[in-house]
């Protein structure tokens, strides 16, 4: 039976290659969607697809079924002058960076004398990931 176009409740924990969790339900209320809506990356609304209320089940979705690969024509160079005066900016930091599609997050990757390297892409670009998810309810 297909959960497809029906709504779900699921908890779920997603880890790294090496263990690292980078998000998890636990301690929150389910997380709730429309199965083939398209608002989650693929390769998880597969996987819930078919599913029965109180499975769990352990799936692995290549990054190609996540985030995509990193995309180095997302990384680019930002002179300081572009900046607000009272920014310091420091690796690690994200910024919003305004483009024609609008604002998005953007990572400070380098810092130089007059410039600062961005990064654009999803900060899980280029990692597989792993899910541990458990359907709670079908409505």
């Amino acid at each position: 039976m297909s959960n497809e176009g029906k709504s779900v409740q699921v908890h779920y924990k997603g880890t790294l290659a090496d263990g690292t969790v980078f998000d998890s339900s636990e301690g929150r209320d389910p997380l709730s969607f429309t199965v083939g809506e398209g608002k989650l990356i693929p390769g998880f609304e597969d996987a819930v697809r078919d599913m029965q209320v109180d499975e769990t089940r352990k799936i692995e979705i290549p990054c190609a079924d996540a985030y995509g690969e990193h995309d180095r024509e997302r990384t680019t160079s930002v002179p300081k002058a572009n900046l607000p005066d009272d920014l310091e900016p420091k690796v690690g930091m994200v910024l919003r960076m305004t483009t024609p599609q609008g604002a998005i997050p953007v990572k400070v990757t380098q810092v130089q004398d007059d410039s600062i390297t961005v990064d654009a892409n999803h900060p899980l670009a280029g990692q597989d990931l792993t899910f541990e998810i458990t359907l709670v309810t079908v409505g």
